[in-house]
C-alpha cells in the first residue's frame, strides 16, 4: 500500500488497483470502476460497440434482470450511471454512506458478470438508435463530434462514440465478448472511491467483491495518431443557423507543455464570461449567443477546436474576428496585470472543479490509468504562475497558426 496526499492506492493481487480518498464529513459515497478503453479501441466494424456496451451493463448479469440492476440503488435514493469517452469507459454511484457496500457489489456485478441477453440487445439498439437520432437534430453536439471526424480523418479517434446506422444495426453478443476479451485487463482498470470511510474498510470490502476477479494482462497497442492534413469542409443543413468548428490537433495528455497551452486556451475562449472570444465576438458585436474553446488530451495527440453559431450572413464576419483574436496571441504579449488575472481565474477554476467529491474520484481514476500519478493542486498551481507572456505567445505561434487550422461549417440549406 501507497500513501499519498489526498488520496491512497491498494493493488490486489490481480492488478486491480483500488483508490481512496477519505473526507471525513460527507455523508455521501461515490465510487466507480474507470476502464481504460473507450471508442478506440473498436475494430472498424465495431463503431459503437463500447457505448452500446455501457447501455448493456445495465441490462442484464448473471443473478440480476434489468428492473432489479436499475432499482438496486435508486430505491435507497441512489444514483447508478456510466459513460464512454475515446479512451475511458466508467461504471460509478453515488449513495448515502451506509449503502457503500451495496453500491460496490452491484458495480462488481454489472462490469464483470453481464450476460448481454438477446432480447435486452433488441431493444437498446432501438434505444441508440434514436439517441443517434437525437444527437443529429442538435447541430451543435452533432458539428463537435463531427469535427472529430475532419481531424483525426479514417483514425479511430476519428469515430463517432455512437457509431453508425448500420454498426450498431449489426452488433449481436458475440461482439460484446470478443470486444471485452480483447480489452478488458486488470491492470487497465481501477476502483475509484471518494466517502467518510477509512481505507482499511474499503480495501475489505474490495478484497470480498474484488479478490475472486481472475487476473488478466494483456498488450495492447493502440494506433497512433501522426499524420494531420488540414481541411475545410462546408455542409448544407435545414437547420436556421450557421454553425462552425475552428481546430486542429494539439500536445498529448503526457506532454509537460499540456498546462500552459490549456492555459492559452482558457484565455481565448475559456467558461469565463471575460474570455477573450466572448468579450469580442458577443459582447462587442453580439454576433453569437455561446462560443468557446476546448482542449482535449489523449494519450499520443489531443484535440483544439473552437465553436460557435451565428446567423449565416454573419458566419465570415465571425470567422474573421475569432482569426485576429488568434492572431493577437500570436504576436502581441500579454500585460503583467493580464497575465497575473488570467492564472488566478485558472487557478480558481481548477480548485473550484475539485471541490465536486464525484469530479475528483473521475479524475482519480483517469488520471492513475493515463500518468499513473495524481498530481496535487499545489503541483499544478506552481507550474501555472511559472508560466511568462513569453511562453504563451510563444505557444500561440506554435498552434494558432492559421495554415494550421481545419474549418468545419454547417449552413442553413
Amino acid at each position: 500500500m501507497t500513501k499519498l496526499p489526498d488520496y491512497h492506492i491498494h493493488t490486489l493481487a490481480n492488478g486491480i488497483r483500488v483508490l481512496h480518498k477519505q473526507v471525513p464529513h460527507t455523508k455521501i459515497a461515490h465510487c466507480g470502476f474507470m476502464m481504460d478503453i473507450g471508442s478506440r479501441d473498436e475494430l472498424p466494424h465495431e463503431q459503437g460497440l463500447a457505448h452500446f456496451w455501457e447501455h448493456m451493463a445495465f441490462k442484464g448479469t448473471q443473478k440480476r434482470k434489468s428492473f432489479h440492476i436499475l432499482n438496486r440503488l435508486e430505491s435507497v435514493g441512489g444514483e447508478l450511471n456510466a459513460y464512454t469517452t475515446k479512451e475511458k469507459i466508467s461504471f460509478y454511484a453515488s449513495v448515502l454512506e451506509n449503502h457503500f457496500e451495496k453500491a460496490f457489489e452491484l458495480l462488481t456485478d454489472i462490469t464483470f458478470n453481464s450476460t448481454f441477453p438477446t432480447k435486452e440487445i433488441e431493444k437498446e439498439r432501438g434505444v441508440i438508435l434514436e439517441e443517434m437520432a437525437m444527437y443529429l437534430d442538435t447541430p451543435e453536439d452533432a458539428i463537435i463530434d463531427e469535427f472529430d471526424s475532419v481531424v483525426f480523418k479514417n483514425h479511430p479517434l476519428g469515430y463517432n462514440i455512437l457509431g453508425t446506422r448500420e454498426s450498431v444495426s449489426g452488433f449481436t453478443r458475440e461482439n460484446f465478448q470478443a470486444f471485452i476479451a480483447r480489452n478488458l485487463s486488470t491492470d487497465k482498470l481501477v476502483f475509484c472511491s471518494v466517502s467518510n470511510w477509512p481505507l482499511a474498510r474499503v480495501v475489505k470490502l474490495a478484497e470480498k467483491y474484488l479478490g475472486q476477479v481472475p487476473e488478466k494482462t494483456q498488450p495492447r497497442q493502440r494506433l497512433t495518431f501522426d499524420s494531420y492534413t488540414p481541411q475545410t469542409l462546408e455542409v448544407e443543413k435545414a437547420i436556421q443557423q450557421a454553425h462552425c468548428v475552428i481546430g486542429c490537433p494539439a500536445y498529448p495528455l503526457s506532454d509537460p507543455r499540456r498546462l500552459t497551452f490549456f492555459m492559452l486556451v482558457n484565455i481565448l475562449g475559456g467558461p469565463g464570461m471575460n474570455s477573450r472570444l466572448n468579450l469580442a465576438v458577443r459582447e462587442k458585436h453580439g454576433l453569437v449567443y455561446t462560443i468557446d474553446a476546448n482542449y482535449s488530451t489523449y494519450i499520443d495527440t489531443g484535440l483544439f477546436g473552437i465553436y460557435f453559431g451565428t446567423e449565416k450572413k454573419q458566419l465570415k464576419r465571425t470567422i474573421g474576428l475569432v482569426l485576429k483574436e488568434m492572431k493577437l496571441l500570436r504576436e502581441k504579449p500579454m500585460g503583467s496585470v493580464q497575465l497575473h488575472t488570467a492564472k488566478e481565474q485558472l487557478m480558481g477554476q481548477l480548485a473550484m472543479a475539485e471541490e465536486s467529491n464525484m469530479g475528483f474520484m473521475m479524475m482519480m481514476g483517469k488520471s492513475i490509468l493515463d500518468l499513473n500519478t495524481i498530481e496535487g493542486l499545489n503541483d499544478i498551481f506552481a507550474q501555472i504562475k511559472a508560466v511568462t507572456a513569453n511562453n504563451l505567445s510563444e505557444m500561440a505561434n506554435n498552434t494558432l497558426r492559421e495554415e494550421n487550422l481545419s474549418f468545419l461549417q454547417y449552413v442553413p440549406a
